[in-house]
């Protein structure tokens, strides 16, 4: 792996606690430098590949609405009711 170098400015008192803190972790600055920048880059994939997902599933509902492939309101209320009254009647049980 070829290597480069970053170079950015800092305040200085910044700089000293920083350096300070990554020698209490026995690491150098530079070090956590590159495990920040990992992570940020990694969360960065995984944000992006979440959103596609997200897009995906969105595109899927549209896909299927404009099919005709819906529930109506009132099933899903009648279904929602069913839960409501399994999940009383199971804390009404915890209670006792």
């Amino acid at each position: 792996m070829r290597e480069a170098t970053f170079t950015f400015r800092v305040d200085e008192a910044l700089k000293n606690e920083f350096a300070t803190a990554a020698k209490s972790r026995d690491r150098t600055g530079a070090q956590l430098l590159r495990d920040f920048m990992r992570d940020f880059v990694k969360k960065q994939a995984e944000v992006a590949e979440h959103d596609i997902w997200f897009r995906r599933q969105v595109q899927i509902g549209i896909d299927a609405a404009n099919a005709g492939d819906v529930v109506s309101a009132g099933a899903v209320e009648d279904e929602a009711e069913a839960w409501r009254i399994k999940t009383r009647h199971k804390l009404a049980l915890s209670k006792s």
